[in-house]
């Protein structure tokens, strides 16, 4: 740690780029050895990744806990410690060779935060609380941001009933990592509860990147709808079923994933971002020489705008039932999940914005277009983002990359921004 000047001269702490670093390091060398770098939920790695965790939290002199959605919390004592407090993180788990950023840099800036701070003796008004959320990423439940889900009691008792493959439910899932399903039935924080959340995530676009841009401040957070479809049409002899006595369901979903495409491009939305993804399809016998008997998919529509959502999975729904009652295929179609539009708090944006501004770093105002743990936590009380650039917008792939220095810049806007926020926060 060490005391520094801002742009305007106003002395303030700083944060350690090289202490940081190291972390990222470490935690990305808890990885599956042949598909770096994957730590997905709910797995063996993903639990000694939460054990380095604990020991780091632990080690910086916070108390550590795991709430009833197994969350893993690391609280640092206020000045005023019954205030709500300033929560600040993001997740640890990836998805399959997903990389060492995504999430990860988010939950390691709070840690260097709480560190920070708790190293110059200096204590915040409110306690903060660095949160390190359970699954954010989709997981072999089918379910994203189960932790945060929890946290704000959205998660329904149909989704704690998921099954995974290996004959897990989702509530199984949360108990194997820590947490108390059975208490799950109520937010586990109110509307209120959380003076404020701040998150920290690379970008996953290249916006900051080609526009020499240091902090994006993020204004909103799509929501994101799923829905699981089941096409059933009949299994055949390739060689020997004419063309026109098929029932082939994979003709069936390909006509649907290119019905998709059309809407999404075609769908006036006023301005409003709106986009539509198919991206993992199990076709059943799935032999060359068959026609395949069943079709198994998932489509997600992500939009700013809930209303545009609405509309875009309307269309789809009914074309894809009248396309299959044409084929004579059956289907299934099941709503797997929604997240509504999120706006973040604008005082949490004018806090990253000046914090910014006070370090001499170039700043713009954008949306997410991918879902993140913020969106829930707003419910409980005024949250925001930041993103920091990352190379070429990659992002979910071995490739993905943030520099050190464009992390330490975010930490140090991170840190900055939630001094600020906890001198005028309530």
């Amino acid at each position: 740690m060490t005391i520094s000047k801002t742009a305007d001269g106003e002395h303030r702490l700083s944060i350690n780029a090289d202490r940081l670093w190291r972390r990222i390091e470490a935690l990305a060398e808890i990885t599956e050895p042949d598909r770096p770098w994957t730590r997905v939920a709910f797995s063996d790695l993903h639990k000694q990744g939460r054990r380095w965790l604990t020991g780091e939290m632990e080690a910086i002199g916070l108390a550590v806990s795991t709430d009833a959605g197994a969350n893993l919390i690391g609280r640092l004592a206020g000045a005023e410690d019954e205030r709500a407090p300033i929560v600040c993180g993001s997740h640890t788990d990836t998805v399959p060779r997903g990389g060492r950023f995504d999430g990860i840099a988010g939950v390691l800036v709070a840690l260097e935060v709480a560190e920070t701070l708790s190293e110059s003796g200096e204590l915040f008004r409110h306690p903060l609380e660095v949160v390190d959320f359970l699954a954010e990423e989709p997981n072999q439940y089918g379910l994203s941001c189960i932790g945060s889900r929890a946290l704000a009691g959205v998660l329904t008792p149909e989704q704690l009933g998921f099954v995974a493959p290996d004959g897990t439910t989702t509530a199984e899932g949360i108990a194997a990592m820590g947490g108390d399903p059975a208490h799950l039935t109520a937010p586990l924080r109110a509307a209120g509860d959380v003076a404020g959340f701040f998150e920290l995530h690379i970008e996953q676009g290249v916006v900051l990147e080609e526009d020499g841009v240091d902090i994006g401040v993020v204004t909103d957070i799509v929501g994101i709808a799923r829905y699981h479809l089941t096409i059933v049409g009949e299994a055949a002899h390739a060689g020997t079923t004419p063309m026109n006595r098929r029932r082939d369901a994979l003709v069936g979903a390909a006509r649907l994933i290119a019905e998709a495409e059309r809407l999404a491009c075609a769908q006036d939305t006023g301005g409003a971002y709106l986009v539509a993804t198919i991206g993992k399809l199990d076709v059943t016998p799935n032999g060359s020489n068959v026609v395949p008997g069943r079709v198994d998919f998932s489509i997600e529509i992500r939009s700013n705008r809930s209303a545009e959502i609405e509309r875009f999975a309307e269309a789809f729904i009914d074309f894809a039932r009248c396309t299959c009652a044409e084929a004579q295929l059956d289907i299934d179609l099941t709503k797997v999940s929604t997240g509504t539009p999120v706006a973040c708090s604008e005082e949490v944006q004018e806090a990253f914005a000046e914090a910014a501004r006070a370090n001499g770093l170039s700043h713009i105002h954008m949306p997410s277009g991918a879902g993140h743990d913020a969106a829930y936590m707003a419910k409980v009380g005024p949250a925001g983002m930041i993103f920091i650039p990352c190379l070429k917008g990659r992002s979910h792939c071995p490739e993905e990359w943030a520099d050190k220095e464009a992390l330490a810049r975010g930490a140090q806007v991170m840190l900055d921004a939630i001094r600020l926020f906890d001198q005028s926060a309530n």
